[in-house]
């Protein structure tokens, strides 16, 4: 097969992209402020709520072949992770509001040339549910989130039933052999967040090439999952639970995957909304994660995670420059949204250099 190399007039930006990225720094971060004033502490814009915050190893695979072996995975090796499992919403909710989920991975002990204002060797990779963000676009992006951004105030029943409802057309639609990704973004089931697969949704250079990442369950503990479903109305912190009581007995593996663009046409480089078909280019492993047995939750990694760390696509080394509208918002998003949680919360943010200060 022949892949699309990576060239940097791939990416065609539209004339008032920086308005709409400071349209939407400023949306959500009066969607912040909302949460703020409720919580009575700045949490999160997305995937405030963690679930599990856990360490383990990357473990890049020998032999990949030349368009794989790329960027970090040129050459084999294990890298320390830290990885922080969350719901989506950008506030504190109740599991019964259960949408779309989030996978963040800092890989430590990565050398190379990084994205300004990057300095330190690590390499992050921002992962959800789904293989596409439903917004496609910056503008997309803007227009979703205004509608979020209204609906920041409303009561905690309303945003449930607007779960419940995605949540059943979601099962419709999968029973036709269909799918949304907006219902499923506002309406994910209520399965287990270590049986679930996790995407980069948007394509991010990958060497002389372009692609998409996948983190997909791999151990036997973990596909045993697969029927497991929440109750919420037994537990409203069900997913944290069921996350933490995994860890305490098992093991999670995860096969890192790579899907090369080769279509331009089919696999749109600007619009994040549309799915790349695995007939076109299939998800091809280059790493496993490994995250061992552990305390998912103690006091002080929790506070580590969520208050201090901080995990942005603009971590990244040049090699996997994030790519297309939504990512280009994001580069600057994320930073502005995370100086104002700190800022708010008078706490240091630390782009982590090495696993070694975060707490046991």
């Amino acid at each position: 097969m022949t892949y699309l190399r990576y060239a940097p007039d791939i990416e065609r930006p539209t004339p008032d992209e920086q308005e709409t990225i400071d349209g939407i720094i400023k949306g959500m971060t009066q969607q912040s402020q909302t949460v703020e004033k409720r919580e009575h502490h700045a949490v999160r814009a997305s995937h405030a709520k963690s679930s599990a915050c856990v360490i383990g190893e990357m473990t890049v695979s020998e032999g990949l072949p030349s368009e794989l072996a790329q960027g970090l995975f040129a050459r084999p090796g294990t890298h320390k992770v830290a990885v922080r499992f969350a719901q989506g919403p950008g506030e504190t909710l109740g599991d019964r509001v259960s949408t779309h989920r989030g996978m963040s991975i800092k890989v430590f002990g990565v050398p190379g040339d990084k994205l300004p204002g990057h300095d330190v060797d690590t390499q992050d990779f921002v992962l959800a549910t789904g293989t596409t963000f439903p917004s496609g676009t910056a503008a997309g992006f803007l227009r979703d989130g205004t509608v979020i951004g209204k609906a920041t105030g409303l009561p905690e029943g309303v945003k449930s039933a607007v779960a419940a409802t995605a949540r059943n057309l979601n099962r419709v639609l999968h029973a036709f052999g269909t799918e949304s990704a907006m219902a499923d973004f506002l309406g994910h089931p209520y399965s287990h967040p270590l049986a679930d697969s996790y995407f980069s949704q948007a394509p991010m250079r990958f060497g002389d090439y372009v692609a998409k990442l996948g983190a997909v369950p791999a151990s036997p503990a973990q596909h045993d999952l697969a029927e497991w479903r929440l109750d919420p109305h037994q537990d409203e912190d069900g997913f944290r639970h069921a996350a933490v009581d995994y860890f305490g007995g098992n093991d999670a593996v995860y096969e890192l995957k790579a899907q090369l663009w080769a279509d331009a046409e089919r696999q749109p480089i600007e619009d994040a909304s549309v799915d790349w078909p695995v007939t076109v280019s299939p998800y091809r492993t280059v790493a496993t994660i490994r995250l061992p047995r552990q305390d998912a939750y103690s006091p002080e990694r929790v506070r580590y995670f969520d208050e201090m760390m901080t995990f942005r696509p603009a971590h990244s080394l040049s090699e996997h420059r994030p790519l297309g509208s939504v990512m280009r918002a994001r580069l600057q998003v994320y930073r502005a949204l995370s100086d104002f949680r700190h800022r708010e919360n008078g706490v240091t943010a630390e782009n982590t250099a090495s696993p070694e200060g975060i707490p046991a």
